[in-house]
């Protein structure tokens, strides 16, 4: 692939980081959603912007069965209908990995324009799966979320990218 004026190279994403930031984040999630807000509708969802972070940056690595596993998990955690979060997130796997190489172009908070629209599906697909249940509608609450989850995007980028950066100094040791 070829890479953008000014784009830095980076090392390969180590699979032990890749997996332990999705684990951190999924607990991130879990302790959210017990703390004083409860199941707030305006919480982000820090485990789909992980999630969809490494769709983006390792999508043969990362793909719509572990968003089916992490959302199943989310599910029972929160007393959920089964398959609610598992189907947002597949959905929002499966759209990342589609705009991956177009995204990576633009800089971060071009990116989370692009970002956007996914988040908002996934919210308007989980609300639509507990209408389709009985439940009510979430409230207003339901649409901070999504701007939250796309304003968080820069910083989840410059945060899960740092161990892949190479050092700006090269000397015998580090050649590039």
């Amino acid at each position: 692939m070829i890479m953008r004026p000014g784009q830095p190279l980076l090392l390969p994403a180590s699979p032990w980081f890749i997996w332990g930031t999705l684990l951190a984040a999924f607990l991130l999630n879990m302790v959210l959603s017990m703390g004083g807000a409860g199941n707030g509708a305006w919480i982000p969802d820090l485990l789909a912007i992980t999630l969809v972070f490494w769709a983006v940056h390792q999508p043969l690595r990362i793909g719509v069965g572990i968003a089916f596993f992490f959302g199943l998990g989310m599910d029972v955690h929160q007393s959920a209908l089964l398959g609610q979060h598992a189907l947002a997130y597949t959905a929002l796997i499966y759209l990342a990995i589609v705009i991956h190489r177009r995204m990576l172009w633009f800089n971060l908070p071009s990116q989370s324009l692009h970002i956007l629209p996914l988040f908002v599906m996934a919210a308007a697909l989980q609300v639509l799966v507990r209408l389709l249940a009985g439940d009510g509608l979430p409230g207003w609450g339901i649409l901070a979320a999504p701007l939250l989850e796309a304003a968080l995007w820069p910083a989840a980028s410059v945060l899960l990218l740092a161990p892949q950066r190479r050092a700006h100094d090269p000397d015998e040791t580090r050649p590039i």
